[in-house]
């Protein structure tokens, strides 16, 4: 993952990519019906729901050469709600959060639903 470096006057800002991952991930939970982020590691082909101190893992963060983001996000969702919705949603918002808080363009946003979980747990 890249960092997006911005040259000001008086110096640098340089804004590291598990930060716009840290963004794109709360923005994503806060969704409606996302349950959580996901983590599908190498070996396994069974996608984990990550607890809060792990969101970024379930996000990669790509910052191309002119300072826009691309970021795909792995979620977990809850059994029933309409994924065509919850995915619009989600790219609204993380789009949205990402260039508020950062300043940079958001030029793509992938959402991969790895799952769903039935009931509370």
């Amino acid at each position: 993952m890249a960092n997006a470096e911005f040259e000001l006057a008086k110096g640098n800002v340089i804004i590291d990519s598990e930060v716009i991952a840290t963004i794109a991930g709360y923005a994503a939970s806060m969704s409606y019906g996302v349950v959580g982020m996901a983590y599908r590691s190498k070996t396994d082909s069974v996608a984990s729901l990550l607890k809060r101190e792990n969101i970024t893992k379930g996000i990669k963060v790509q910052v191309s050469d002119d300072n826009t983001v691309s970021v795909d996000i792995h979620i977990i969702i809850e059994y029933g709600v309409n994924i065509n919705v919850i995915g619009k949603s989600i790219i609204k918002n993380v789009k949205y959060q990402i260039s508020h808080m950062t300043g940079l363009d958001v030029d793509r946003v992938n959402v991969c639903v790895e799952g769903f979980r039935v009931g509370a747990e």
